[in-house]
């Protein structure tokens, strides 16, 4: 694996509180990599450390073979950002943001090109503070990938969007690591997580509270798949005997059986060997928020540490 950000049980305090707390976890060329966690988690401030733009009270990081807190200049020049409380004057066109962020790379940067790539040569007259969220992210993600850095930082990329632009965002994020960038993610949305991380770092009170793929930790939550259905009059009783099923509850009503991965084939077989067909039939798969859940003990959704 080619390691191109290496954090080594990293800490960083604000007065008695510990934002970040023996953080460690590594990064791989041309992955998309997802800090997740609770808003005050620790994830903005982690991210921050490791673009140079906070100290570090403890621990070692290395970015792209370099440590930030002693080469933040040198690393800026081969990474990107798009920060969490990102913002441009209301009155500045996209066009002239545009320009006015390459003078600050170090070789040449063709304008025009990057707003035809990423479908704001329409708007280049536009200003900032008339441009949809959507938009907005859109130049945003522009502006993160002038000089093609090989690493880019999104922090909360999506907070604010409805479905259909946090969607779109999703694609344009897909498009940065297909251009051959590594992607580092923050974010307190599970589905987002789950739809472009290749691996997740869960985050609960400054701590690596776990790490792997979005697939490999919704399975360690140990929550088993159910299947629900509408019986209509039949006793789904015949169900509890089918290989992989744990439990069945209801009775000619509104049923739920419990079980392992296999269960919902072995369900759905054996009800349409009866002859039952539920118009309602549905799978129950784990989800991140169940493997933060019995990973910390609480919900993600609607936590805020201070």
């Amino acid at each position: 694996m080619d390691t191109v950000i290496a954090v080594n049980r990293l800490r960083r305090a604000y007065g008695d509180v510990h934002a970040v707390h023996d953080v460690t976890f590594s990064v791989a060329r041309g992955e998309i990599f997802g800090l997740l966690g609770p808003n005050g988690a620790g994830k903005t401030t982690t991210v921050e450390c490791l673009q140079g733009l906070r100290a570090r009270d403890g621990g070692a990081v290395e970015v792209l073979g370099l440590d930030p807190a002693r080469n933040p200049d040198r690393l800026r020049r081969r990474t990107g950002a798009q920060l969490q409380s990102a913002a441009l004057p209301d009155r500045l066109r996209v066009s002239e943001a545009m320009r006015l962020f390459a003078r600050l790379k170090p070789g040449p940067v063709d304008v025009d090109r990057v707003l035809d790539d990423w479908d704001l040569a329409r708007l280049r007259r536009r200003a900032f503070a008339t441009l949809s969220g959507g938009q907005r992210q859109r130049l945003f993600l522009a502006l993160a990938l002038l000089g093609d850095p090989e690493i880019v930082f999104l922090d909360e990329l999506t907070a604010g969007l409805d479905p259909a632009a946090r969607r779109a965002t999703w694609e344009l994020v897909r498009r940065v690591r297909d251009r051959g960038a590594t992607v580092v993610l923050v974010t307190h949305f599970m589905e987002e997580a789950h739809a472009l991380c290749d691996r997740v770092a869960i985050i609960d009170a400054g701590r690596v509270a776990a790490l792997d793929s979005p697939t490999a930790l919704t399975l360690r939550s140990r929550g088993g798949v159910r299947v629900t259905f509408s019986a209509n009059g039949h006793d789904p009783g015949f169900l509890a005997r089918l290989p992989d099923v744990t439990a069945v509850t209801g009775h000619t009503g509104h049923v739920a059986v419990d079980g392992g991965p296999t269960a919902p084939v072995h369900v759905a077989a054996a009800l349409a060997g009866r002859g039952i067909v539920p118009h309602d039939y549905r799978t129950h798969h784990p989800t991140l928020e169940d493997a933060f859940l019995a990973l910390t003990g609480r919900s993600l959704i609607g936590e805020v540490s201070p």
